[in-house]
C-alpha cells in the first residue's frame, strides 16, 4: 500500500490507517450495528491479518477499553511494522468515560499504555479532546507535558485529535499532528486541514464513514479521491473487525 509521509515527523504511514475501538469496546460507541468484543485469540488473528494487508498506521486509546491489552498481546515481534498512535486525556472504566488532562494523569495514562502495549515508546501521541478543545491546550499542563514526553524520547510526534475547527487551528502552533473529523457530511475542518499541510503538520482524518453510517463505497471514494482535502492527509483511520472489509478500502485507496 501506498506510505505517505506524516508531515515533518519523519514517519511515514500507510494511505488507509487502522482505528482499534472495535478490538476493546462495544459499549458507548456510535456503530448502526451491535458486535461483540473479540476474544483475544480472535484479537491476535485480526491484528496480524490488518498487518499483512500493508497497513502501517495503528490508531488506540485508553478510551477504546482493551485495544490497547489487545494490541500489546498480539503486535510481539511485529511491532517495527507500524506506526503505534496511542492518545492521553480519556479514560474508559466501568461504562463510563472521564477525562484529565492534567501533567500527573498525562504521564500516569502514557505509562499504563506503554505497559499494556508492551513497548518503551509510541511513534505518535494525540490528545483525545472532550470537545473543549481550546480550554484543554489553554489552561491545562496536556500541550506541555507532551513536549517534555517527546524531548524524553517516549515517542517521536504529538498531537491533537479534536472536536472543532478553532481547536485544530490553535493546536498549530505546537502540535506535529492534527487527527481531524472529515466526511460527505461533515466539511467543517476543510480550511484547517489544508494550513495544516502548508504548515507541514501531518493530517489523519477520522470517521470518514460516519461510524458506519454513511454509504462506504462513496464515502470513502470522496475522502480518498474527490475532497478538496484528499492530496494533503497522510492517512484516513477507519475502524473495523473486518480483513476483509479493509482489504476492499485498500483497493478503493489504490484506484487511479
Amino acid at each position: 500500500m501506498e506510505q505517505r509521509p506524516l508531515g515533518r515527523t519523519g514517519l511515514s504511514v500507510s494511505r488507509i490507517g487502522w482505528g482499534t475501538v472495535k478490538i476493546g469496546r462495544s459499549t458507548g460507541v456510535k456503530y448502526p450495528d451491535a458486535f461483540d468484543v473479540p476474544s483475544a485469540s480472535e484479537a491476535d488473528w485480526i491484528v496480524n491479518a490488518m498487518l499483512d494487508l500493508g497497513i502501517t498506521l495503528i490508531d488506540t486509546a485508553p478510551a477504546y477499553g482493551l485495544a490497547e491489552e489487545r494490541l500489546g498481546g498480539a503486535l510481539g515481534s511485529r511491532r517495527h511494522e507500524v506506526v503505534l498512535c496511542t492518545k492521553v486525556g480519556e479514560q474508559f472504566e466501568n461504562g463510563r468515560s472521564t477525562h484529565d488532562f492534567s501533567a500527573a494523569s498525562t504521564r500516569r495514562s502514557l505509562e499504563l499504555s506503554l505497559r499494556k502495549l508492551r513497548t518503551d515508546a509510541v511513534d505518535l501521541i494525540l490528545v483525545h479532546s472532550d470537545g473543549r478543545d481550546i480550554e484543554i491546550q489553554t489552561e491545562t499542563d496536556v500541550v506541555e507535558t507532551l513536549q517534555d514526553i517527546k524531548k524524553a524520547g517516549m515517542t517521536q510526534a504529538i498531537g491533537f485529535s479534536g472536536k472543532t475547527p478553532d481547536g485544530a487551528a490553535h493546536a498549530l502552533g505546537w502540535a506535529d499532528v492534527l487527527m481531524c473529523e472529515y466526511s460527505i457530511d461533515v466539511q467543517t475542518h476543510a480550511a484547517v486541514i489544508l494550513q495544516a499541510a502548508e504548515q507541514g503538520v501531518g493530517v489523519l482524518l477520522k470517521k470518514v464513514l460516519g461510524s458506519g453510517h454513511l454509504p462506504a463505497a462513496e464515502a470513502l471514494d470522496h475522502a480518498l479521491h474527490s475532497a478538496p482535502v484528499a492530496s494533503t492527509v497522510a492517512s484516513v483511520v477507519i475502524g473495523s473487525l473486518s480483513p476483509d472489509r479493509m482489504a476492499a478500502n485498500i483497493r478503493m485507496a489504490e484506484r487511479p
